[in-house]
C-alpha cells in the first residue's frame, strides 16, 4: 500500500512546468488516494525552469533586468539570488529557444545576455554563480557572454567581433587579457545535463543543431565553426576542451564556461539533487514520480529522469516516469532504475494541438494510476 510518494519531475518543455506536473499529480492523489502524502520537488537539470526550482527549494530572489537576447534585441530577463548571495543564472532566460520563436538560426543567436546577468549577480555582491546550461537557441560556443565580459574576438584584419555559430570561423586571436573581475573574482559552476563532447558527430551541431532550426548544411558550418574555435583555444589560452564530457551542452557553451570562465562542469540533475536533499527525502517513500517532455536515447546522457531513477535505485525505491513521448533505444533507461514508462498522451497528435490537451492528459494519466494503486 502507498504511503508516501516523492514527486520530482523535469518541465515538459513548452507544455507544463514542474510546479504544475506535481499541483496535478498531488491534486489527483489527495482525491483518489487521501491517505498517500506527497511530497514535491521542483526540478531542471540546468535548462528552462532551473531558477524558479532552487529558489522552490531554498528561498531567495528573483532579479529581474534588462539584458541582451537571442538576436542582439534588448529583452527582460530575470535570475536567482540564494541565500549566501549565490547567483542562479539560466541561460535559457535570455538565449532559449523559445526566445527566438519562429525564427530559428543558430548561425545568428548569441549568448551575449548571459554574460549580462552574470556581471548584474557580480553588481549585487554574488562571488558564487551556478550557471545552467539547456534549452539554448544558440551555438556560439559561448563567445557571446566571454565578450560581454571582457574577452576579445579579432578576425584576420584585426578587427573586434562577437562572434555568432555562424562566424566563429572568423576568428583569427583571443584575447583574453583584460577580463571582467568576475571571471577571477567568482567560483562559477555551471550544470549540464548532458555529455556530448564538444564537435563532431556527438557534438553540439550535428545532435543539437537540427532542433535549432539548422539544415544539414548548417550542421556542418557549425560544427566546423566549432572545431576552430577549440583550435584557437589552444593556441591562444592553452587549454584543450575539445573532448570534456558536457563541452557540447548549449551549442557549446559547456566548452566556453572551461576555457572563458574557468568553471568545472557538473550534472544539472546532480547539483539539484543534492541541493533538495534527495537522498534524505527519499527514505521512507514508496514510489518516486518523475519524468519530462520526451523520452529518448538522449535522456541516458544525463537527463532528469535517469538522474532521479539511479538515486533511487541506490534507495530501494521504484521509479515511475511520466512523459509526453517515448523515443526509442530506453532498455538501459530500466537498468539505471527507472520501473515503468507511460506517455501521458492517447494517440499521435501534432505537437501544436497535443500541448493544449496536456494538464488533461496528464490528470488522466495519473487518475489511472491512483486507480491501480487503490486496489493493492
Amino acid at each position: 500500500m502507498l504511503k508516501r510518494i516523492l514527486c520530482i519531475p523535469d518541465s515538459f518543455k513548452g507544455t507544463l512546468s514542474s510546479a504544475q506536473i506535481i499541483h496535478t499529480v498531488t491534486t489527483v492523489m489527495q482525491k483518489h488516494l487521501p491517505e498517500v502524502q506527497v511530497l514535491g520537488i521542483e526540478v531542471a537539470d540546468g535548462g528552462e525552469g532551473s531558477v524558479d526550482a532552487f529558489l522552490s527549494i531554498s528561498g531567495g530572489e528573483k532579479i529581474v533586468c534588462e539584458v541582451s537576447g537571442p538576436r542582439f534585441e534588448r529583452i527582460e530577463s530575470f535570475y536567482g539570488i540564494l541565500p549566501g548571495k549565490i547567483a542562479v543564472i539560466e541561460m535559457a532566460s535570455c538565449a532559449g529557444l523559445p526566445l527566438v520563436k519562429d525564427h530559428l538560426d543558430p548561425l545568428t543567436t548569441t549568448t551575449y545576455g548571459v554574460g549580462e546577468l552574470m556581471i548584474s549577480a557580480w553588481e549585487k555582491g554574488c562571488r558564487k554563480m551556478i550557471v545552467g546550461l539547456g534549452g539554448s537557441s544558440t551555438n556560439d560556443g559561448g563567445c557571446g557572454a566571454a565578450a560581454a565580459l571582457g574577452i576579445e574576438f579579432f578576425d584576420e584584419e584585426g578587427k573586434s567581433f562577437v562572434p555568432t555559430g555562424g562566424s566563429l570561423h572568423r576568428i583569427a586571436k583571443i584575447d583574453a587579457s583584460h577580463p571582467h573581475p568576475l571571471i577571477k573574482g567568482s567560483e562559477i559552476i555551471t550544470m549540464c545535463d548532458i555529455d556530448n563532447p564538444m564537435y563532431g558527430p556527438q557534438g553540439a551541431a550535428y545532435v543539437f543543431g537540427p532542433q535549432k532550426g539548422a539544415d544539414p548544411a548548417n550542421v556542418l558550418v557549425l560544427d566546423q565553426g566549432l572545431r576552430h574555435l577549440a583550435k584557437r583555444i589552444e593556441d591562444d589560452l592553452k587549454q584543450d576542451v575539445s573532448s570534456i564530457p558536457g563541452t557540447g551542452a548549449a551549442g557549446g557553451m559547456g566548452a566556453g564556461m572551461v576555457a572563458f570562465f574557468h568553471s568545472s562542469l557538473q550534472s544539472g540533475i546532480e547539483t539539484i539533487l543534492d541541493v533538495a536533499k534527495f537522498d534524505e527525502l527519499v527514505q521512507g517513500c514508496d514510489l518516486v514520480i518523475t519524468g519530462e517532455g520526451r523520452i529518448d536515447a538522449q535522456s541516458l546522457r544525463g537527463k532528469v529522469p535517469i538522474g532521479v531513477a539511479k538515486r533511487a535505485k541506490k534507495a530501494g525505491v521504484p521509479v515511475l516516469c511520466i512523459v509526453g513521448s517515448i523515443g526509442e533505444g530506453l532498455d538501459e533507461a530500466y537498468e539505471l532504475g527507472i520501473t515503468s514508462i507511460f506517455s501521458i498522451n492517447p494517440q499521435p497528435l501534432d505537437f501544436s494541438i497535443a500541448k493544449t490537451r496536456a494538464v488533461e492528459n496528464l490528470t488522466i494519466t495519473v487518475e489511472n494510476f491512483a486507480r491501480l494503486f487503490r486496489v493493492f
